[in-house]
């Protein structure tokens, strides 16, 4: 049946997967033009908003801290729990294999272009959060929609473009409904699943053969958190998020202390790497791609799914929001990812793995491994509250697309959550293939709308910026 699926879908999941990472070649390295594209936004912004990433940093952190709240203030779950929701949607297994991955192909000069892309998706993720609490839409029973696809439709609408604006937004929430089932669904069970089974006796584990065993635990715990809607999942991220984080870090820094005297070396060789890769594959503007892709592909600015728990914040601002959003891009690239590279590096990293077939989550486990024989079970712990996180804050992001196209109704909210904690079961015990290339594919589709969107509404955001920044003497 595996079989079968993969076979019928694989044809439209090469199509899709060829269209939208479709790649020029430049020195003989074929550069996808989607990661240009999202690279491209986070130039702009960075300089349309004049350094907002760096100037907004310390206003940021006294944001979340609460500082500025007030318990009266318009929206549904704080400043904190907002960006722990949308952190818990790009932190996941990405920060574990996909910076291997990156290293294992681009040695370790990636690591450098990782952290300037991850720098520069802080003023695309500004921009996208800000435009999310703006053109948010309040319900009669309270609660709050916001996201690429109303501020596609509501802004486009105030530039006198409702119909191109409506169009957008349309086509945003349809591929968001879809692709949520792979990157923030199916994928992460059947790595959780994968990852348990494998530190529990691999062929000998009690799940050996029974995978979809553990995605019914995992429907079963996704459940109960995202049946009481987007105030249950900000509860449970605003716990889980930092307990998750501060496990995988705190290893980390365990293992880079026990290897202290090779951090030096690692760090020059990551400087040296980025500038003159001598015999990596590519050269630099291979090393350059490398690192700016699977940085994209980790902290997702420029796709505009985390505008959509950051609209139901409680501000009265929409550029608070915008602030608060810029620190999730500095947590999940430049801070997790680095962690995660400098284990890499100062442990077992050596060019030749990549040749025979070492990469993803087995190079950073060997890693972990190397120094403590017995950090791939904690490992394995963060890698299982990574998965189930994402999951937790992919099915409202879906959940929002789909009652943005059929309408605020109860039905439509149980009957989304129950298709999607299904896909939890089954992504947890078929062989992926096609289904989540294609979807995968489709996630990556949104930001073609979203960042168009935002290129558009980019004088009103500068508008609401000066506004805001004026008022409060910033």
């Amino acid at each position: 049946m595996d079989e079968w699926m993969d076979q019928a879908m694989r044809p439209v999941a090469d199509a899709v997967s060829s269209f939208i990472f479709y790649s020029v070649e430049v020195a003989g390295v074929g550069i996808p033009l989607i990661v240009v594209w999202l690279i491209g936004g986070g130039v702009f912004f960075t300089l349309y908003f004049r350094f907002i990433n760096f100037r907004g940093f310390g206003h940021a952190l006294a944001l979340v801290s609460g500082r500025f709240a007030k318990p009266d203030d318009p929206g549904e779950i704080s400043h904190f729990q907002a960006l722990t929701t949308a952190v818990s949607g790009t932190v996941g297994i990405g920060n574990i294999a996909g910076v291997a991955v990156a290293i294992s192909l681009g040695g370790p000069g990636a690591t450098f272009w990782l952290i300037v892309a991850g720098l520069l998706g802080m003023s695309t993720k500004f921009a996208e959060c800000t435009l999310g609490v703006m053109y948010r839409h309040q319900h009669q029973d309270g609660s709050v929609s916001g996201g690429p696809m109303y501020y596609l439709e509501r802004g486009l609408a105030d530039m006198r473009l409702p119909r191109i604006g409506k169009s957008l937004g349309t086509f945003y929430a349809a591929t968001m409904v879809i692709g949520c089932l792979g990157i923030g669904n199916m994928f992460q069970s059947n790595q959780a699943a994968a990852i348990l089974i494998d530190v529990t006796g691999a062929e000998q584990s009690i799940f050996a053969g029974k995978a979809w065993l553990i995605g019914a635990g995992l429907a079963v715990a996704v459940g109960l958190v995202i049946i009481g809607g987007i105030r249950s999942i900000a509860r449970t991220t605003s716990r889980l998020v930092p307990g998750m984080a501060l496990l995988y870090l705190i290893s980390a820094a365990v293992i880079l202390s026990m290897n202290y005297q090779a951090v030096p070396g690692a760090l020059t060789a990551i400087w040296q790497g980025a500038l003159s890769p001598e015999g990596i594959h590519g050269g630099m503007i291979g090393v350059i791609i490398i690192g700016f892709r699977r940085a994209v592909f980790s902290n997702e600015a420029g796709l505009g799914s985390a505008a959509i728990a950051h609209s139901t914040a409680r501000t009265p601002f929409p550029v608070r929001e915008g602030y608060v959003a810029l620190l999730e891009p500095f947590i999940d690239t430049v801070v997790i990812c680095t962690m995660t590279a400098l284990v890499i590096v100062t442990t077992v990293y050596d060019p030749t793995l990549a040749a025979e077939g070492v990469s993803g989550i087995e190079l950073t486990t060997r890693a972990f491994a190397s120094t403590l024989s017995w950090s791939p079970i904690p490992l394995s712990v963060a890698a299982i509250l990574f998965a189930f996180s994402t999951m937790i804050a992919w099915s409202y992001y879906g959940l929002k697309a789909f009652t943005y196209l059929v309408g605020h109704h109860r039905w439509a909210d149980i009957s989304f959550k129950l298709f999607f904690l299904c896909f939890v079961v089954l992504g947890s015990s078929v062989q992926l293939g096609s289904l989540v290339d294609l979807s995968d594919a489709l996630v990556f589709v949104v930001a073609i709308p979203n960042l168009l969107g935002l290129y558009l509404l980019a004088p009103t955001i500068r508008k609401e910026l000066r506004n805001y920044e004026a008022q409060q003497s910033l």
